[in-house]
């Protein structure tokens, strides 16, 4: 056996711990960022923790413009409807603040500021990325307000098209946040089941990574770890919203589990994004709604890894102790039960197998996706 070649990119400056958000006009400063854009979602624009970061940046002499028309599976009508405030504004950077979605849109502002391809040339498929123009690609600041995609420490995001309904991973370097500011008292005004479910979806981001069949030791220890601290400290969250210590390790759980994937994802992610995309649902609510199922569909090819995983994370029972424990956190967490319960019609099936096999994660499940195992697990979830 050959020793084996990898290629390894690991995450930025990260600015961690409660109040933090106060630094933030002067790492704009910091990055020549003299007029941002803060893009934030519908729901976050309203609320104080957003009038507390723009009040921040005013008081710097870097003005409180905002951007906030984010669906929760952002498109590229969101995109565009950006980047004309972008425009008319004079902007210069962006400030990407909020969960998954907004974190996700402001960086495709950014990237697609002044280029002369479209957004979906640049999907995370093979050196696509080097059609962009890295000059014209804005400095980004990160802020999390949730903890669960890590969408702050990625150099990817997310976009669906609204034609076709299908989600699609776009990725530049330069994506890469140049500064993510982690402070944990931002999330303790989430509903419960937005806790849950970014939670379970940092859960789903280190069990794949740590399933995958890539050669990546440094994400295999993150993402068992990442593991450890969801399972500890996503029921104390949950229950105890103030509790900033378990807010804080949740934070750090998030930010693992983007950095373990890239390691690779799996059918978790490949069955949930088609879902998302067609039926509008949350993001990590659906990965943990068929986390069990995965699991069991997988168990021939990583029971071994699932069992050296329990023994750390102090589980009893190997693999089936393992899956009852996320059967146990997702009931505690109020996860639905099936993707009928989310809504999903049987008659979708062939439909969504099709669009998860068109997935980029299903190429790191353990087991190959085929069109028939695929259906079958799809059948298995409803």
């Amino acid at each position: 056996m050959s020793a084996p070649t990898a290629n390894w990119s690991y995450p930025t400056a990260i600015k961690f711990g409660p109040g933090r958000v106060k630094e933030l006009a002067d790492h704009c400063k910091a990055a020549g960022i003299t007029k941002p854009l803060l893009v934030t979602d519908k729901a976050l624009a309203s609320l104080p923790i957003t009038a507390q970061a723009l009040d921040i940046l005013d008081a710097a002499g870097l003005g409180r413009a905002v951007f906030s028309q984010v669906d929760p599976n952002p498109n590229e009508k969101n995109m565009e409807d950006g980047l004309k405030v972008y425009r008319a504004g004079g902007h210069d950077g962006v400030v990407c603040f909020g969960g998954g979605s907004a974190l996700d849109l402001g960086k495709m502002i950014a990237l697609m500021v002044d280029q002369s391809v479209s957004v979906w040339d640049l999907e995370d498929i093979g050196d696509w990325w080097t059609r962009a123009n890295p000059d014209t690609i804005a400095p980004i600041i990160a802020v999390p307000t949730t903890a669960g995609t890590g969408s702050e420490v990625g150099r990817a995001g997310v976009l669906t098209n609204s034609e076709t309904h299908k989600k699609k991973i776009i990725f530049h370097p330069k994506l890469l946040p140049v500064v993510t500011i982690c402070d944990p008292e931002l999330t303790v005004g989430m509903p419960a089941f937005i806790t849950a479910g970014t939670g379970m979806d940092a859960l789903a981001h280190c069990l794949e990574a740590f399933c995958s069949p890539f050669y990546h030791p440094m994400s295999q220890g993150i993402a068992l770890e990442g593991m450890r601290l969801v399972f500890e400290n996503l029921p104390k969250a949950y229950a105890t919203p103030t509790d900033i210590e378990a807010r804080a390790h949740m934070m750090s759980a998030a930010a693992m589990g983007a950095v373990a994937f890239q390691k690779g994802l799996g059918a978790i992610h490949s069955l949930s994004h088609p879902v998302g995309a067609v039926y509008g649902t949350h993001h990590g609510t659906t990965n943990a709604c068929v986390m069990p199922m995965v699991l069991d569909f997988n168990r021939d090819a990583i029971e071994e890894k699932i069992t050296q995983a329990a023994a750390y994370l102090g589980i009893a029972g190997g693999f089936e102790g393992f899956k009852a424990r996320v059967e146990s956190l997702r009931t505690k967490l109020g996860i639905p039960a099936n993707l009928t319960a989310m809504g999903v019609k049987a008659e979708d099936l062939d439909m969504l197998t099709d669009m998860a096999l068109e997935d980029p994660s299903c190429g790191g499940n353990p087991v190959e996706m085929t069109r028939e195992n695929t259906r079958a697990l799809f059948e298995s979830c409803i």
